[in-house]
């Protein structure tokens, strides 16, 4: 039998670590920041269901990397408050993480958005 009490504190749990995410972390918010000017520029450009799919799930990802590389840093601090090479080498390969997501959502986003702006472009010069 499904606990339904243990299934919602966990998501009470999750939802505090979202917002801690968002809260707490110069880099989410800049991630949320930029989330938003993307969203306000699919609704002005009119992206149909598939390319709010692509776009959102972009969106996702970059944020989910984001959680990932900050629960890897605080663990490496909390397991290793120095300064040591291996544990630097463990939060670069997780910041490179969110960098090729990232860069990759850049691109989708630029292919996405550009494409419909060159559309709109090319109407108006019929």
């Amino acid at each position: 039998m499904i606990d339904f009490r243990k299934v919602i504190r966990s998501f009470r749990f999750a939802g505090q670590g979202i917002l801690d995410l968002f809260r707490f972390e110069n880099n989410a918010k800049v991630h949320l920041l930029i989330a938003g000017l993307v969203v306000a520029a699919g609704l002005y450009l009119q992206l149909n269901r598939t390319e709010w799919a692509i776009i959102l799930t972009q969106v996702g990802l970059v944020w989910a990397a984001e959680a990932f590389n900050t629960a890897i840093e605080k663990l490496c601090d909390f397991v290793s408050p120095g300064r040591h090479p291996q544990i630097k080498a463990i939060k670069d390969l997780s910041s490179g993480a969110v960098l090729i997501l990232a860069i990759t959502a850049v691109v989708v986003g630029l292919i996405i958005l550009g494409g419909r702006l060159l559309d709109i472009i090319s109407l108006g010069n019929q």
